[in-house]
């Protein structure tokens, strides 16, 4: 019979990084493990709020079914063979998303409310804890997204605005700009109404794109190929009317130019910044990042009051189209390290290292 070495056990769970998330009750660890405690007999939530057990007497299963197998029963505190609450969560948000979508007209919160059990201030709470928004804010991303495939396809402006759940056309009207960025018809016309004006350069990251539309700078790119940059303005915008510009255009890419080359100058230049509501709050708080200071996915998720949002943080990070002026750059992981950037990693330790040393 094997006899229990307790030091070794002991020295095997303390080596091991879960036991960190187990002293922590770290809820983002849950679902990623178990542990099971021998001097009771039970397997638990690395969350659980139950008083902490000793390292020699725990060992740690990928599975809830793993840990039922080595003959342990579940926890009657944590409940780990039933969904976690941020699983329950997800669910209850995951189902009112469908009901936003599937709606003719935007429900109410009392309505979305009601099938979770929740009261409508805590679902509130919930929904923007999950997703990023409230439930206002995504049944209006939801309904900009049906309205642009809507003109698309339908034979008039007013019927593209109904098909898409505006009981009125002049309440879309009022923020259609910041929805298509233009007018209905412009937008449905694949912009052929509206005129940018663009400009390639070079500056030592590479070529740059700059372009500006009525509003002001739609789109600021860096790439190696001047062609491939070309070519993704088109993409955005296939019938509108590129105009290369002129002596005077080309004066504003050279304030970029100089921008990206000396960071410490500046950049003041009206934007035309067109993104969903969760982006524009995530690209506000990027602009309040100062120059020559870095902010976490974390942290930035915390700072617009949803930081449960880190990976949607990301995402709006890399839908960024205005580099340097929208400086996502400064975002890096929690641990300091550069990743994801929609210019190559290279070119933002470059931009990183430029506003270090102004």
């Amino acid at each position: 019979m094997k006899t229990f070495d307790k030091q070794a056990a002991r020295a095997t769970t303390l080596a091991d990084p879960r036991w960190v998330a187990v002293r922590a009750r770290d809820a983002h660890a849950d679902g990623s493990f178990f542990y099971s405690v021998r001097s009771t007999g039970v397997y638990c939530r690395p969350s659980c709020a139950a008083r902490p057990a000793r390292p020699e007497n725990v060992a740690f299963h990928a599975t809830a079914a793993a840990a039922e197998r080595a003959g342990f029963r579940p926890c009657k505190r944590c409940r780990p063979d039933r969904p976690s609450l941020a699983e329950q969560h997800a669910a209850l948000v995951t189902t009112a998303c469908r009901t936003i979508e599937q709606a003719e007209t935007e429900p109410t919160l009392e309505q979305l409310a009601k099938p979770s059990g929740l009261s409508p201030f805590h679902f509130h709470r919930v929904f923007k804890a999950v997703t990023g928004v409230t439930p206002k804010q995504y049944a209006t991303a939801h309904r900009s997204r049906r309205v642009r495939n809507e003109l698309e396809r339908s034979h008039s402006v007013t019927e593209a605005i109904f098909d898409a759940g505006y009981n009125a056309s002049s309440r879309f009207y009022e923020s259609a700009g910041e929805v298509l960025g233009m007018t209905p018809s412009s937008y449905r016309a694949g912009g052929a109404d509206s005129e940018i004006r663009f400009a390639i350069g070079e500056c030592s990251l590479g070529s740059i794109l700059v372009a500006q539309s009525e509003r002001g700078v739609c789109a600021i790119l860096l790439g190696d190929d001047p062609d491939a940059l070309a070519r993704d303005l088109q993409d955005r915008f296939p019938k509108a009317r590129l105009i290369g510009g002129d002596r005077n255009y080309e004066k504003l890419v050279a304030q970029v130019v100089g921008f990206v080359e000396a960071p410490a100058i500046g950049l003041d230049l009206p934007l035309d910044v067109r993104g969903t509501a969760f982006q524009q709050r995530v690209w506000r708080a990027l602009r309040e990042i100062p120059a020559g200071s870095t902010a976490s996915y974390s942290e930035i998720a915390r700072r617009i009051g949803s930081p449960t949002a880190t990976r949607a943080v990301a995402q709006a990070c890399a839908s960024n189209m205005l580099a340097v002026a929208i400086p996502c750059h400064r975002v890096v992981r929690n641990d300091g390290g550069l990743s994801g950037y929609r210019w190559g990693v290279p070119r933002k330790r470059a931009l990183l290292d430029r506003e270090a040393q102004a």
